[in-house]
C-alpha cells in the first residue's frame, strides 16, 4: 500500500485538474455542433439573458466553447493556473443562474426535488470544489517559491 500511497500524494492534484480539464475540453468541443451539447438550449437562453440578449445565440455558443475549450486546455497543460481558477469561478456562476431565472427547468419540485438539468448543474460544486482545492494548492507552492 505504501507504493500506491505515495505515487496518490505525488499526482493526485495533477489528476484532478486534469480531469477537470478533460470535461472542460470535452463540454466545450461539443457546443461547435449545433444541437450536439446536451446544454446547447439553456447555455444559449442564460447567455441571452446574462447579455440582455445583445449576442445572438449562435454566436454566443461559439464563444460559449472557445471559453470552455481553452480553459480545458489551460487546465490540461498546467498553464496561468491561478487565471484559470478565476475563469473557471466565474463560468461556476454563470452555470447557477438557470436554477433562479428557469426554475421551471431546473425543478420538479421548487426548491428541493430537481430536473435533470437541475441534477446537471448542481453537478458543479464537486468542479467548484475541486477548483478551491486546485487553487489553494497552486496558491502554497507559490508562497513557498517566493
Amino acid at each position: 500500500m505504501k507504493p500506491v500511497h505515495s505515487w496518490l500524494t505525488r499526482h493526485s492534484f495533477t489528476l484532478l485538474r486534469i480531469s477537470i480539464g478533460i470535461i472542460y475540453l470535452w463540454f466545450g468541443a461539443l457546443k461547435y455542433f449545433p444541437n450536439l451539447s446536451p446544454a446547447d438550449q439553456l447555455a444559449k437562453d442564460t447567455i441571452n439573458l446574462l447579455t440582455l440578449g445583445l449576442i445572438p445565440p449562435s454566436l454566443s455558443i461559439i464563444l460559449l466553447a472557445i471559453w470552455e475549450t481553452a480553459l480545458g486546455l489551460v487546465l490540461i497543460l498546467g498553464i496561468w493556473q491561478r487565471l484559470a481558477f478565476y475563469v473557471l469561478m466565474v463560468h461556476m456562476f454563470c452555470t447557477f443562474i438557470p436554477l433562479f431565472f428557469f426554475a421551471d427547468i431546473s425543478f420538479t419540485n421548487l426548491p428541493y426535488a430537481f430536473t435533470l438539468v437541475g441534477q446537471y448543474i448542481m453537478k458543479n460544486l464537486i468542479i467548484i470544489c475541486a477548483a478551491l482545492v486546485l487553487y489553494t494548492r497552486a496558491d502554497a507552492r507559490m508562497s513557498v517559491t517566493k
